[in-house]
């Protein structure tokens, strides 16, 4: 288990509850079982003790947590016949971005999603997350198809932000993340997000300009990273923990605001501490919202997703 920041008291005790239970194992007349229960109990009421008072910053970090289910774990999962496709017919495949067509409790959809990678090596391969113009470009072309044979979309938001290289800016990101997000208001078909650890920047609303948008309890959802916004606001980027408060990017914030449609419940001590039932409740809140919006003709679709963009941020301005 990596441990946060603000984890290291919880550390410390899950770590004296393990050397005892490893002393026990190595010594076996000595009995330890009340002594490591006791431990067991101090550490699971620490853990509802901070997770119930998490703080902008420290959702940040949950939020970015390593050991959080990635876009390929929700993918393998919740998601039958699987079959990705690769590439924006012009430039390359941008591998931070995976979709393809697939089967959702047996009704057929496209699913698209940011993967950040497990491991230094996919990490690298994936590039953090982070798409370059050919992720967008790609993305625009399966929700064309989506929209061509009238499957529900489905994406799966988790990156830091679009990948700001040079390279990339040659090649058209702006362009690219703007008509992503353009795509994503005039297809007539069902569009679901879920914003799974990090949204961040146009390369998180180039994938959630959705009718329905949803966030995992502990992610996050914001026009720049708190480090990004200190930096600019005060030229100092260890102001984060102010940026993070100021920018209002937690899930409870962004739905008093009508930024989102839901949020999801995680486990107790996020989502990397039980990835399986985190899992389970991203698959029934896609459920519910495809259900919801089920049977509807595209005009109506296209209509509830500009209306819901049009006056997004109206609502608990006074909060």
């Amino acid at each position: 288990m990596n441990y946060l920041e603000f984890e290291k008291p919880l550390a410390e005790i899950e770590g004296k509850a393990e050397e005892l239970r490893a002393l026990a194992r190595r010594n076996e007349g000595m009995d330890v079982a009340r002594e490591a229960a006791a431990l067991d109990k101090k550490a699971s009421d620490l853990l509802a003790e901070l997770y119930r008072t998490l703080d902008p910053w420290q959702k940040c970090q949950v939020a970015r947590h390593p050991d959080r289910p990635h876009c390929r774990d929700y993918v393998e999962a919740l998601f039958r016949e699987f079959t990705p496709l690769a590439g924006d017919r012009n430039f390359a495949d941008d591998h931070a971005v995976m979709g393809g067509l697939a089967r959702f409790e047996d009704q057929p959809v496209v699913v698209i999603g940011q993967e950040k990678g497990a491991d230094t090596k996919s990490r690298i391969e994936h590039n953090f997350g982070m798409a370059r113009p050919e992720g967008y470009r790609k993305a625009i072309r399966l929700m064309d198809l989506a929209d061509r044979f009238r499957l529900p979309v489905i994406t799966l938001v988790d990156t830091p932000g679009a990948y700001p290289g040079k390279g990339a800016e040659e090649r058209g990101q702006s362009e690219a993340i703007a008509r992503s997000t353009e795509k994503c208001l005039q297809i007539g078909v069902p569009l679901i997000s879920v914003i799974i650890g990090e949204g961040g920047s146009g390369g998180a609303v180039a994938f959630a300009t959705a009718n329905r948008v949803a966030m995992l309890e502990h992610s996050i959802y914001s026009v720049i990273t708190p480090e990004g916004c200190a930096s600019i606001l005060w030229k100092d980027a260890e102001r984060m923990r102010e940026a993070a408060v100021a920018l209002r990017l937690t899930a409870q914030d962004l739905l008093k605001l009508g930024i989102i449609d839901r949020i999801i419940a995680e486990p107790r001590g996020g989502a990397q501490r039980g990835r399986d039932e985190a899992v389970a409740s991203v698959g029934k809140a896609i459920s519910a919202m495809l259900t919801d919006l089920a049977g509807r003709k595209p005009a109506e679709l296209v209509r509830d997703r500009r209306e819901k963009f049009l006056t997004m941020g109206t609502k608990g301005l006074a909060a």
